[in-house]
């Protein structure tokens, strides 16, 4: 207990939990983020830096003994090999522990010695963190919700098809539930796959040591007129609560009650790519996830975090890399109204939150490229298949409704332009001086926004 008041006192502790939504490269951005903070030649908008208050940084042992360690060295070999790929994603909470030696400023800075300063990194799955608005749900609720979203996705064809058949008011058939709980399993894994947004229950795809166990054996069905005890339906909803219980809750309480900064990472980019549908599930999760940190409007969400909150949350739409920086505002001010739609919706108020366009790691360089007698600002990048291509994925427009609101009508297509991506990978040979980190967009400014007062 002295150290812990100690260390408080006199080493602070920043939490920043890092999450992403589908495909955002969350690995990736936290593997550029430490080894910038490493080598911090490209870090020239975090105010510490520039102002040469930032003498030191390094790698500390884990600081929780019972979760793993962020592979920062095996992802930053991988990114950056003689043969680069991506990394793997993680599939599980992790943890990384960073210090920094700063050099005191003031009235009294002669007269004290450079203070320490501990960055935790604790990284989870983003559909942990959407799981938190399940607990205001119903089983009822939740199972209406779920299949009407199924009925508008060609991923969930299948399961829909069977759950519409299954009479819930029967007796529970454990080999059938078990059945229904696979084949929602395989729906979320092919909605993960193809970029949805909203793929809870999240401990669905990432089960650990629960797979197989009745709280992850549960799905959505349509209420029968009846639920009896022992019925399909009556033990479908008394797994939910539990899952709730069991599951949620604990998660919670343990480890997302103890972050003080936040960034959450969405893939608005693809959305776009994908259409309209897909860009307002992604607006919608954002509503669900700026719920989880409104604070005092929910008695149980107090409760459970003992009265704490994230005071600053950033939600940052990556692969700003994709785009030529002429692009790169159209690409904000489309997250920025995503944002402001998302805390109108969840009522939210309290934490500082923010929207910015980024790049963990970049992989492109900008080109022009001439096309019917127009100069078209483009990236140039590396695909799988070892060519060097020229991209123009379209040109976003400057008013984010036009976008927003085909999205919230329901539209199946953009009607004005369509717009594509590639699926670029880490250039081989990266030349770096030294003192300087992977080649990134704005992490220096997304640091400044979440910890720079601290520093």
């Amino acid at each position: 207990m002295t150290a812990g008041v100690s260390e408080a006192l006199f080493e602070p502790v920043i939490r920043l939990g890092v999450t992403g939504l589908s495909r955002a490269g969350k690995t990736v951005f936290i593997t550029g983020l430490v080894a910038n903070l490493l080598d911090r030649g490209r870090m020239t908008q975090l105010a510490a830096q520039a102002g040469g208050r930032i003498e030191a940084v390094w790698l500390q042992p884990q600081p929780d003994m019972t979760l793993p360690r962020f592979d920062f060295e095996g992802h930053l070999a991988m990114l950056t090999g003689d043969q680069p790929d991506w990394p793997e994603s993680t599939r599980a909470i992790s943890e990384l522990r960073l210090s920094f030696r700063l050099r005191p400023e003031g009235l009294l800075s002669g007269l004290t010695g450079p203070r320490i300063v501990h960055l935790d990194i604790v990284d989870y799955p983003g559909e942990w963190l959407m799981d938190l608005a399940l607990l205001d749900k119903s089983y009822a609720d939740w199972s209406e919700e779920v299949l009407a979203r199924l009925s508008r996705r060609d991923e969930g064809a299948e399961f829909l098809a069977t759950a519409r058949a299954e009479d819930g008011s029967l007796a529970l058939d454990e080999g059938r539930a078990q059945a229904l709980a696979a084949l929602f399993t395989r729906y979320l894994d092919a909605a993960r796959q193809a970029g949805w947004a909203d793929c809870t229950p999240g401990r669905f795809l990432l089960p650990g040591d629960l797979a197989g166990s009745p709280v992850l054996t549960f799905a959505p069905l349509p209420r029968p007129a009846t639920t009896p005890r022992g019925s399909l339906w009556h033990e479908m909803e008394r797994r939910f609560d539990a899952y709730k219980a069991k599951v949620i809750r604990p998660f919670f309480r343990d480890h997302f009650s103890r972050i003080d900064r936040q960034i959450v990472l969405a893939d608005v980019l693809g959305a776009i790519h994908r259409g309209p549908q897909a860009l307002e599930d992604l607006r919608r999760v954002m509503a669900d996830v700026l719920g989880a940190f409104r604070p005092g409007s929910n008695g149980w969400l107090t409760a459970l975090l003992g009265g704490k909150r994230v005071d600053r949350i950033l939600f940052a739409a990556t692969k700003a890399d994709h785009l030529h920086h002429s692009q790169h505002p159209a690409l904000t001010a489309i997250m920025e109204a995503m944002l402001r739609e998302a805390k109108d919706r969840a009522e939210f108020a309290g934490a500082a939150t923010a929207a910015m366009s980024i790049a963990g790691f970049r992989t492109t360089v900008e080109d022009q490229v001439t096309r019917d007698g127009r100069s078209l600002d483009c990236v140039k990048g590396r695909l799988r298949d070892g060519r060097t291509v020229a991209l123009y994925p379209g040109r976003l427009p400057d008013d984010p409704a036009r976008l927003l609101s085909p999205a919230r009508q329901g539209a199946e297509r953009w009607l004005e332009a369509e717009f594509g991506l590639m699926s670029f990978v880490p250039p081989p040979g990266m030349a770096r001086r030294p003192g300087e980190g992977p080649p990134h967009i704005r992490l220096d400014r997304a640091l400044e926004f979440l910890i720079g007062d601290r520093l």
